[in-house]
């Protein structure tokens, strides 16, 4: 089950902490990257966390090549790099690979700020923000709920610890599968990470 309580901005810092550092802001309240901590204590710099694992690109890597392969160039823009979402003041959020139907946005929407219009499916893999486990569900139910109230269609969420995938939409309820299944982000364009990664000889399966 998802927690529908929103979870608490992790661990107050003491001090002012560099921009840079901060992943998103949800309601005001700012959510770090994982890994401030240890670049506040000096044992890391800013740019030892920017990344992610060598799994979360494996997997965003391999979501991009199937939706390169499927998907029309001509009706379809897909952003990845933790492209940001302006929702409205006090909500900005990033996603990992978002998908827009090619006539919603035109190209005067695009420029130096981050996106204000709402994609048509965002996915995203893992957490990148610095959230205490027991509000990890809450944080994921949250940032879904206002990616679907946007106007985002379908939200996407692979989580490779549990090897689980959420499914949200606004008009139906969420489900959530084993990622050896096939994920449908749009008719006809279907993946599965585990068999994908069964089919690499990754441990990971």
């Amino acid at each position: 089950m998802i927690a529908s309580k929103s979870p608490q901005p992790s661990n107050k810092p003491a001090k002012k902490i560099p921009k840079q550092l901060i992943y998103e802001i949800i309601d005001g309240q700012p959510f770090y990257r994982k890994g401030y901590k240890e670049v506040l204590a000096g044992q890391k710099n800013i740019v030892d966390i920017m990344g992610s694992s060598s799994l979360q690109a494996f997997i965003i890597s391999f979501i991009l090549k199937t939706l390169y392969k499927q998907l029309d160039d001509q009706l379809y823009l897909i952003f990845t790099n933790e492209a940001g979402l302006h929702l409205d003041k006090g909500n900005n959020l990033a996603g990992d690979i978002l998908i827009y139907e090619d006539q919603s946005l035109s190209i005067e929407n695009i420029n130096e700020n981050y996106f204000s219009l709402p994609p048509k499916i965002v996915i995203e893999v893992d957490i990148s923000a610095e959230v205490p486990s027991l509000e990890v569900e809450g944080y994921v139910h949250n940032k879904t709920k206002k990616l679907l109230n946007f106007g985002v269609e379908k939200v996407i969420w692979i989580t490779t610890v549990s090897k689980k995938v959420l499914i949200a939409t606004k008009e139906s309820d969420w489900t959530i599968k084993d990622w050896d299944k096939a994920i449908e982000i749009l008719p006809d364009v279907t993946f599965s990470i585990g068999q994908y990664l069964k089919d690499k000889g990754s441990k990971f399966a």
